[in-house]
Parts: structure tokens; C-alpha cells; sequence
């Protein structure tokens, strides 16, 4: 018997440990951008329970990451900092409420219908907060004072500081890839990846497909909205451009480029996506040409989803480490051929197949 040991259960504690030890070691500048790859790895990790979980590709996701920011903005007093526990429910339900409105619609349909009606839905959206006086217009709003977790009068932490903001969105994202790693091993994820390969069967079998569809597509809104919360408390400031089209596109390209149904490629497309973004805006690297980013930065993409078709994620794949138990096979390619059917030791008897495994996408 042979055990694989994939190597992102290797990398994530260490990598965690890392990011901890960062603030410590990295300047302001370096830990703001770190904080926004952290927030913006929430948001490719709710998209990801869509579209490589359930096969669901949305272009209006960006609509609850705005809203979650837009929430937070307008329901933080101007006079002191807000209550992160009742702050953080807010901002989260109109996001999960709009979901349920939109998505009660929206996924009665299929393919590209779904992801031109998801559009629709967040531009109607935008131009809610773009042409009206509710959320400050196209000039957006501020934000004044960071949120704080308080009981009563006494305020139990305070992420005012540069180092308390980033880990407590550390600690967020963590809580998140640990949820939704629990929550696709659980029967409700194998149920979503059984719709992604294929519905009409899991509907033949009994499942009620749109019933899970819909809950996966309400929580994929309560943590994008979760994700813009984190952004208003970053910046202390948010504009009508976080529901706009193009940021439910940044998205998607975040999980496609980090590789579709794994947890860590959502992480790993946030980080590349955001880096070679601040990479190509520097005129310290690029001079004059920096005011022309989109220009590589779009071929910057076009080369990598060309070279990896699996992903960055992908790359993981090929040095897994494998431990031999007993006396389990030789090695070389004998060792790692696929076991063919056994025999039953009856004459004329059909071979007994291999069991068969069910997939499950991996962190």
C-alpha cells in the first residue's frame, strides 16, 4: 500500500507561520499589501465554493463584496469606532439577502445565461450605489474609525494597529479556508462536486440540486461581504468601483489562475494576481511604461493560464512524496501503474472491478 502525502499539507501550517512572523519583519507599505492579498484571498476563496465546487461561474460577484463594504461604511457611527459584533452580521446579511433575492433567479438557468444574469444583477447593484445619494454617490464614503470587538464599555481587542489589523484578517482567513476545507469533505461538498461533473445524474439519484446550489451560492455572498468588511477597514473608504464588472472579473481570474476546485489556488491566484498588479504599476521597475500596466499585465496572464492549464496550484502536484507500506509493490513504473482488475479466483467468472473513489477537491 502506498500513501501520498500531497504537499500542501506541508506548505499551509508553514505558511502560516510565515505570514504570523510577517508584520514583524515587513515595513507599512509591505504589510498593507500583504493585509490586501490576505482580504482579497477571501474573496477568491468564496468564488471558488462557486465555481470549483459547484461549477458555477459568476460575473457579478463583486456585488456582495461591495455591499459587505458598503454595510460596514454606512453603518459605522462618525463619532468612535464600531462594535465588530454587531458589525460583522450586518454587513454580512444584506449581502447573504440579496444572494438568496438574486440567486432564486439566477440559478434556474445554466451556462452562459448564469453568467450574464449574475452580471445583470451586480450591475444593477452598482448603479444603485453609483447614482444615488446612499452611498455617497460616485465619490463614495469614509469610514472613520477602525471597528473594535467591545462588550459594554470594555473593549476587548482593539485592530487599530498596524500589526493587530493583520493578523486578526490572518486569522479570518484562516477560519475561512478551514471552514470551507471542512465543508467540502462533508456530504453537502460532495454533493456540490457530484452537480459540477455532472446535475442531471445527482438529480436521477434524488438530490435536490438547486437546494444545494442555492445554499452554496448565499454562503459564497457571506463571505465575499466578509471580505469587503475587511476592505472598508483597511482603507477606510469605499467607492461604487468594488461592485463593478471588471472586480467580479479580477476575481475570477484570481481562481482560475490559482487552479479551479483547490482551496490553496484561490489563496495562490490572489497572491500572484495582486503582486504582478503593484509589479507592473512601479515606475521603479517599469518607468514610463508603468502607466501602460494593463498591457503586460494582461499577456502576464494570457502566458500563465497558457502554461499552467492546472494552475499554480497544479504545480504541487508532480513532487508528491510517497511512503511505501510493506511489502507494497517494486519501484519504477511498475510501482506507480494504476491496479488493473482482480481476479476472482472462479473459472468464467467476470473480473471484480476496482472500487471506485468519489472526488473531492483538495486545499
Amino acid at each position: 500500500m502506498r500513501y501520498r502525502i500531497r504537499p500542501a499539507l506541508l506548505l499551509a501550517p508553514a505558511g502560516l507561520l510565515l505570514a504570523a512572523l510577517a508584520p514583524w519583519v515587513l515595513d507599512g507599505y509591505h504589510a498593507g499589501l500583504a493585509i490586501k492579498i490576505m482580504i482579497y484571498a477571501l474573496f477568491a476563496l468564496s468564488l471558488q465554493l462557486l465555481v470549483g465546487g459547484a461549477g458555477l461561474i459568476s460575473l457579478g460577484h463583486a456585488a456582495f463584496f461591495g455591499i459587505g463594504a458598503y454595510a460596514a461604511a454606512l453603518l459605522s457611527p462618525e463619532s468612535g469606532p464600531a462594535n465588530f459584533f454587531w458589525l460583522i452580521p450586518c454587513a454580512v446579511a444584506p449581502a447573504m439577502a440579496y444572494a438568496a433575492l438574486t440567486g432564486a433567479l439566477a440559478l434556474r438557468t445554466r451556462g452562459i445565461y448564469f453568467i450574464m444574469i449574475t452580471l445583470a444583477f451586480a450591475q444593477m447593484a452598482y448603479y444603485v450605489f453609483h447614482d444615488t445619494e446612499a452611498g455617497g454617490g460616485s465619490d463614495g464614503i469614509y469610514l472613520y474609525f477602525r471597528p473594535e470587538w467591545r462588550i459594554g464599555g470594555h473593549t476587548l481587542l482593539n485592530v487599530d494597529g498596524p500589526h493587530a489589523f493583520y493578523l486578526f484578517t490572518l486569522a479570518v482567513l484562516a477560519l475561512a479556508w478551514l471552514f470551507l476545507a471542512v465543508l467540502m469533505r462533508s456530504r453537502f461538498g460532495a454533493a456540490l462536486t457530484g452537480i459540477r461533473i455532472n446535475e442531471q445524474r445527482m438529480r436521477a439519484a434524488g438530490y435536490a440540486t438547486f437546494s444545494y446550489k442555492f445554499t452554496a451560492y448565499v454562503l459564497a455572498a457571506g463571505l465575499a461581504a466578509l471580505a469587503g468588511m475587511l476592505y472598508a477597514a483597511k482603507d477606510g473608504f469605499v467607492n461604487p468601483e468594488l461592485l463593478a464588472w471588471e472586480q467580479s472579473g479580477l476575481v475570477l481570474l484570481m481562481v482560475i489562475l490559482g487552479g479551479l476546485g483547490r482551496l490553496g489556488g484561490a489563496v495562490a491566484g490572489a497572491a500572484a494576481l495582486t503582486l504582478l498588479q503593484e509589479a507592473f504599476q512601479s515606475e521603479a521597475l517599469f518607468g514610463g511604461l508603468a502607466s501602460h500596466w494593463h498591457l503586460p499585465f494582461g499577456l502576464s496572464i494570457i502566458a500563465l493560464v497558457a502554461l499552467l492549464p492546472r494552475g499554480l496550484a497544479g504545480l504541487l502536484d508532480r513532487p508528491g512524496v510517497r511512503i511505501a507500506s510493506g511489502a507494497s509493490g517494486a519501484s519504477g513504473s511498475a510501482g506507480s501503474a494504476a491496479p488493473g482488475p482482480r481476479s476472482t479466483g472462479r473459472t468464467g467468472a467476470a473480473p471484480e472491478s476496482a472500487p471506485q473513489t468519489t472526488y473531492r477537491p483538495q486545499p
